[in-house]
């Protein structure tokens, strides 16, 4: 991946991001994009609510991860981090 196709991913993992704050705010909760790897992972930090909340995983996977897929084919997988 060169630098512009670089930028380019990561403005749309930021603006799906952007997109979903607003539903984890709602439950107390935040996400903060931490990593972009050039393999198609997107890191992740849950904060808030969401941080400690026993259904991180699924929020991660089900809710985050899925959205980011459906939006952004190259995305290959999304963990989180502390």
């Amino acid at each position: 991946m060169n630098e512009q196709e670089r930028k380019t991913f990561a403005e749309k993992v930021n603006n799906v991001i952007e997109q979903l704050k607003p539903y984890l705010q709602a439950d107390g909760g935040d996400i903060e994009l931490r990593e972009i790897t050039d393999e198609g992972t997107v890191k992740v930090q849950l904060t808030g609510a969401c941080g400690s909340c026993p259904y991180r995983l699924m929020t991660l996977k089900s809710g985050v991860e899925q959205a980011l897929k459906k939006q952004i084919p190259e995305v290959k997988e999304v963990i989180s981090v502390d």
